[in-house]
């Protein structure tokens, strides 16, 4: 991911979940942490998160992180100050960035570097697509930078990846991490359960490694 950035939008305040979503305890962890702590393992040059709502207690999550945190006093006017706060705020040398919803903590990170030499090779960008259906996160090259700047409302990327079809490149992949999101209670707990899933499972092949468990 060399010369890449990472943004992670964190600036919603998760009213259809009750407020403070992305402080939710999921497994030990605030959510927003578990998908800081993923995003920092992909080797970007830098990692900004911008906040909103919950400003003070995302930088409490985040304490310790190599991370960049932001505030965006206009975040209730939509996503698009949140984004609009990040790209702005990003390294000038940055050849593109991986965009990050702050309440998403399955999104499959590894894939990055593949979103990034495919967003390079369509020319604006490129994102994970699963049954159809096209997740997160997405990468944006340099060149969609100003586009990005220019959005308002509450309104995301979407509408200009809609506008470039031709310039956008999409992954298939079976990562159910690049749909789930969390709105709700419910979503939290099948987010929980997915993560214990995977962490008793990433377990289970380190001791079978080890020789501590037998090969199934």
């Amino acid at each position: 991911m060399q010369g890449w950035s990472a943004l992670i939008l964190a600036g919603g305040a998760g009213r259809r979940f009750g407020g403070g979503k992305l402080l939710a305890d999921m497994a030990g962890s605030p959510v927003i942490r578990r998908v800081a702590e993923a995003v920092a393992t992909a080797g970007f040059a830098e990692v900004v998160v911008v906040t909103g709502a919950d400003d003070a207690g995302i930088h409490a999550a985040l304490v310790g992180l190599d991370a960049r945190i932001l505030h965006t006093s206009e975040w209730a006017e939509g996503m698009a100050a949140t984004l609009c706060t990040g790209i702005a705020a990003l390294a000038p040398e940055a050849s593109g960035v991986c965009v990050f919803l702050g309440d998403m903590p399955l999104v499959p990170v590894p894939l990055c570097p593949a979103l990034s030499e495919a967003a390079v090779q369509a020319g604006y960008a490129a994102r994970p697509r699963l049954a159809g259906k096209p997740g997160h996160p997405v990468a944006f090259t340099r060149a969609a930078f100003a586009d990005l700047l220019a959005l308002t409302g509450d309104q995301g990327a979407t509408a200009l990846l809609k506008q470039r079809p031709e310039a956008v490149a999409y992954i298939e992949t079976a990562e159910n991490g690049v749909l789930l999101d969390i709105d709700t209670p419910a979503d939290l707990a099948a987010a929980t359960r997915a993560w214990n899933a995977c962490a008793t499972s990433a377990t289970s092949d380190s001791a079978t490694s080890r020789g501590a468990l037998p090969k199934p």
